[in-house]
């Protein structure tokens, strides 16, 4: 398995983001300090030691450009979310701080943020492409510090993302990786690393099963099964395909729901802290030009092979298996 800082830098975020959560006002994009997804507990933390992460000093994690920041990670991040907000063709969708919800479940995690943004101006024509690219945006940046108390940014570059979607041949590409780019050694004030390795092969590391009947219909089933799971939490919902209308550009029904349980993803993240790119989990509905409906997701091995991912093999089963259900009743099985 194969597996600078310019405020006019553009709409970066690929993403049709413009419409976020149901329970969340677009305008006013929050924190979900409980990222992952899962009730929190009574508040209590523990004094426990936060295991060692295995690949993050320096990172070097497959289709990952990053870059080693001069200054704090609440500095490095605040100046990533300010330059974020003063552009005007960028929607934050949403924040997560993965530290904050590991506490949450009484789990300790290095400091771990990650900024999810777009604009339907640049991630529509992607997805008119090809509809599957919706399940990596809208875009993000993550931000975190290492056990060595080391700041670093990081963010799929478009190589990997032109790679795993068979999109490598849009003119936009370029545009996006410069606005990441330019995001990124903004708030770090350092010089980007590009990735060591970014070539995956198309739809690598993705499972993609057909649905009966619509989108529409599966994302209902689906959404409800979530919410209905009292250890998961809906993080954000987009409807890609009523953010390419609000900028007149038209797109076939195609919607992500992204939730998360911190008893699950947090021990990933402190063996591999790189892996809150990847998290929460999420799943991408659509339906094509033929009538055709699709559910896909992130194979959690894929994951464990990104960011090298060590141990945790009952947590990883339990992933595998909650994902399985999960896009069993979007199918409607």
């Amino acid at each position: 398995m194969k597996l600078n800082l310019l405020l006019v830098v553009f709409a970066i975020a690929l993403s049709c983001t413009d419409e976020t959560s149901n329970t969340t006002d677009e305008n006013e994009p929050t924190t979900e300090n409980a990222v992952p997804d899962d009730t929190t507990s009574d508040g209590t933390t523990t004094e426990n030691t936060t295991p060692e992460s295995q690949n993050t000093n320096p990172p070097n994690v497959l289709g990952m450009d990053y870059t080693k920041s001069k200054t704090t990670l609440d500095e490095t991040y605040s100046a990533l979310i300010a330059s974020l907000e003063a552009n005007p063709n960028i929607k934050i969708v949403t924040e997560v701080d993965h530290m904050a919800n590991a506490a949450s479940v009484d789990k300790a995690l290095n400091p771990t943020k990650i900024v999810f943004f777009g604009n339907p101006n640049l991630g529509t024509p992607l997805m008119q492409k090809n509809q599957l690219a919706g399940l990596d945006l809208p875009q993000k940046i993550l931000v975190y510090q290492n056990d060595e108390d080391e700041v670093y940014a990081g963010f799929n570059n478009t190589t990997y993302f032109g790679n795993r979607h068979g999109l490598t041949s849009m003119e936009v590409l370029p545009t996006i990786q410069g606005a990441l780019t330019n995001l990124s050694t903004g708030a770090s004030q350092d010089t980007l690393v590009t990735a060591e390795n970014s070539e995956v092969d198309i739809e690598e590391g993705i499972i993609i099963k057909k649905v009966n009947g619509s989108c529409d219909a599966a994302y209902t089933r689906l959404r409800a099964a979530i919410e209905n799971n009292p250890n998961l939490k809906i993080i954000f919902e987009l409807d890609h395909k009523a953010n390419a209308a609000k900028v007149n550009l038209e797109l076939d029904p195609t919607r992500l729901i992204v939730f998360g349980n911190p008893n699950l993803g947090t021990p990933l993240m402190q063996n591999a802290q790189t892996t809150a790119l990847d998290l929460p989990q999420k799943m991408l509905l659509w339906t094509e030009a033929n009538g055709d409906s699709y559910v896909a997701y992130n194979d959690p091995a894929f994951l464990v092979y990104r960011h090298g991912i060590t141990e945790n093999e009952e947590v990883l089963q339990t992933i595998t298996g909650a994902l399985d259900k999960l896009s069993d009743v979007a199918v409607g099985e």
